[in-house]
């Protein structure tokens, strides 16, 4: 006997729990949900949430050491209790039994345990087996543990083991110059650790503007942080209390080691789909993840994935966008298909580093005549001491349409989030330069450099 849905979910986090929602909502389905390690997903658990909790406090340790003496503030030197902001990143969460309750109240059926398909339609739990005529399989990503000779005899820990640490390493080397290897890398540096950066690509936070790229590491090397890119790390052995590093060049120059206390590892992420038995279901799989088309669907019918598990774009709000798009797609809602062309994202270093649209080397690759206008100041930067910002935006020459828009800077997330709307819309350079703005603000830098465009000349 199997237990009868009108839709199962794999998964339990962003993209799993919007999905459920939507259907129920809007469909008045009938839904399971199953999740076999963390209720409510990575985001509010080991990713987002308590992410950025690490890097408020970091942020303040820094104001108060680097910033304070110099506004007239005398507040002695801040030092990070690294178990009290544990404890602290604690009570954020929620508990996992209160995920399961709550699902359960809003009427849902919730499976803790490892689910595998037995066919497109059956999926077995334990003992139970699950019958549905669609599956949205959203079980996320975990770290990628690099191909470095030694890496698992050397107690590597992750953005999730890093955030359980009671005491401060005196040196750490993070593994990957992405989004999260940048952000440990300046909490921890922050916190009072020695840090090494390293990556095997050209530099840091490869999908970002390379400018902006540049600048953000310009901000953490003023830090005290160490950036090696183009190298890759060759082994790893310990050393008494110490993990000992090989590191090559990619250019073949002459090896050398690093010493710390701790490695990190960010250098990228694998999707949750081990015992998930998809062969059985027909789902078709690449190097990267679950294979999707435009409406999310896999290539079995019946079938589609959202969020990390597709590895389009892992971001905790793409996994619900992605999710909803599926559902009106599985219940013939129509609407319209996933873009991403105006997604904003940001890294949250301090400066964060945001985006939206396309890079300079993006637009000149597909073809632009392309034209750039930038700005590095505000006035808002000479209270915080800020010496490193970027206000970049690419435009189209003939149409003057903003293709991407730039921002290294505090609350460069929130200046690129308002802007991608307009951007979404076809704004135009000159109409950012006209846009009223609020003095003082980080934010007044986009409009500085859209008035550096040449003025349009008359249709």
């Amino acid at each position: 006997m199997s237990e009868q849905f009108d839709l199962i979910v794999l998964g339990g986090g962003s993209a799993a729990r919007d999905a459920a929602h939507k259907a129920a909502r809007e469909h008045g389905a009938r839904v399971a949900l199953v999740e076999r390690e963390r209720w409510g997903g990575s985001c509010p658990n080991v990713a987002c949430t308590p992410t950025k909790a690490y890097l408020v406090a970091a942020e303040l340790a820094h104001d108060v050491n680097a910033l304070a003496p110099q506004i007239g503030i005398d507040a002695g030197p801040a030092t990070a209790d690294l178990a009290r902001v544990r404890a602290r990143k604690d009570s954020l969460k929620k508990p996992q039994d209160q995920w399961v309750s709550e699902l359960m109240d809003q009427g849902f059926a919730a499976y803790t345990g490892e689910a595998s398909f037995l066919d497109a339609q059956h999926v077995r739990v334990g003992d139970l087996v699950l019958e549905a005529e669609r599956t949205l399989i959203a079980t996320g990503s975990r770290t990628a543990v690099p191909p470095v000779e030694g890496i698992d005899e050397v107690g590597w820990i992750d953005h999730i083991s890093a955030l359980e640490l009671t005491e401060v390493p005196e040196s750490l080397l993070v593994v990957g110059a992405g989004a999260v290897g940048l952000e440990f890398g300046q909490i921890f540096r922050r916190f009072g650790s020695r840090v090494t950066i390293v990556d095997a690509l050209e530099r840091i936070s490869p999908n970002s503007d390379a400018e902006a790229a540049a600048t953000l590491a310009a901000a953490l090397e003023e830090e005290g942080i160490e950036i090696a890119t183009s190298v890759f790390v060759k082994s790893a052995r310990r050393d008494g209390e110490t993990v000992v590093a090989t590191i090559a060049p990619r250019d073949g120059s002459a090896e050398y080691e690093v010493r710390a206390d701790r490695i990190l590892l960010a250098s990228g992420r694998v999707p949750n789909i081990d015992g998930l038995n998809l062969e059985a279901a027909g789902v078709e799989t690449t190097k990267a993840g679950i294979a999707v088309d435009d409406r999310l669907r896999t290539s079995a019918p019946g079938i589609w994935a959202a969020g990390d598990v597709n590895a389009v774009a892992q971001f905790t709000p793409v996994a619900q966008y992605q999710a909803r798009i599926a559902v009106a797609d599985m219940f013939g809602a129509g609407g319209p298909a996933a873009d991403y062309g105006y997604l904003p994202t940001s890294i949250f270093t301090d400066p964060e580093l945001a985006g939206a649209g396309l890079t300079e080397e993006q637009a000149l690759e597909e073809g632009h005549d392309v034209e750039v206008v930038r700005n590095d100041y505000v006035k808002r930067f000479s209270y915080i001491d800020a010496r490193h910002g970027l206000f970049k935006i690419v435009f189209d020459r003939e149409s003057r349409r903003v293709l991407g828009l730039h921002v290294v800077s505090r609350s460069a997330g929130d200046i690129v989030q308002g802007l991608s709307l307009g951007l979404r819309l076809g704004a135009t350079v000159d109409d950012i330069a006209a846009m009223h703005h609020v003095f003082p603000t980080f934010g007044e830098g986009v409009k500085a450099a859209a008035e550096r465009a040449r003025v349009a000349a008359p249709a």
